[in-house]
């Protein structure tokens, strides 16, 4: 059983069609990775996935359990739990510039937190527990010694570090990367990729898109071609990057030197 299935997603702004028809599925474990021309929806795709927009048909399912289908009318709160279950990292860090890097991690857990049933009896304790595993997240992610840093003291690769800490801390099934390396000069860009080589190699569930043709290549167990909403192409690295069948895939590919 696949751990996550996308039928038929289409999303459309007013008369602007921008998904249309997305259809994938994804394996415990996998990494993916979207690679395409900008404005071709892989951006929009990740929002729609992780709720930040609605998709405008089509249906979504994790571990065998429909978690959205616009067959069936919109239940907020659901919907809200239902994000949980997915991590997103964007492109420009979004980091809460008042907190420290440890605060920024624990923030969400914290809130989350007040929702259990024996949070007033073991309040302190759960503080705790969670203060704890976001010191152990932040020295997963090379940031042990930045904990009290707040964000302008800390580099953009650092701070993009920080923020894909605070993805993982809510223990999503599926982590979502929105071109995670973007917006950080070229000497940055190697210590991020650095981290989600290493989720890769344990087999974390991830869904990456990405502009850096020779990491997707080397971390991607599959590698999905999205133009003009629609997927194009899809294989592994070697099948599509080496040898793509289709045009379309071909000339895209043939301005990077992979």
């Amino acid at each position: 059983m696949a751990l996550l299935q996308v039928e038929n997603l289409c999303k459309s702004f007013d008369r602007l069609q921008v998904l249309n028809g997305i259809s994938f599925s994804m394996d415990e474990g996998e990494t993916v990775s979207l690679i395409g021309p900008s404005g071709g929806g892989k951006t929009t795709l990740l929002r729609c996935l992780n709720f930040l927009e609605m998709p405008t048909f089509g249906s979504v399912t994790v571990k065998g359990e429909e978690i959205f289908s616009t067959d069936k009318a919109a239940d907020l709160e659901e919907i809200r739990k239902n994000r949980l279950r997915f991590g997103l990292v964007f492109q420009n860090f979004n980091l809460f510039p008042q907190y420290t890097a440890l605060q920024n991690v624990t923030l969400s857990p914290k809130l989350h937190a007040k929702d259990r049933s024996d949070y007033k009896k073991r309040k302190k304790e759960i503080i705790g527990e969670i203060e704890q595993e976001g010191k152990e997240l932040l020295s997963r992610v090379g940031l042990s010694d930045k904990l009290d840093f707040y964000p302008h003291q800390l580099s953009g690769g650092q701070q993009q570090r920080v923020a894909i800490a605070r993805a993982l801390a809510l223990k999503p099934e599926v982590l979502f990367f929105d071109e995670p390396t973007s917006a950080l000069d070229p000497e940055l860009t190697d210590e991020v990729l650095k981290v989600i080589r290493h989720l890769a190699e344990q087999k974390m569930t991830m869904l990456i898109v990405t502009h850096e043709m020779g990491f997707a290549e080397a971390v991607s167990d599959r590698v999905m071609f999205i133009e003009g909403g629609s997927i194009v192409e899809q294989g592994t690295p070697e099948e599509l990057m080496r040898n793509p069948k289709e045009e379309r895939t071909k000339k895209f590919l043939s301005g990077y030197n992979i």
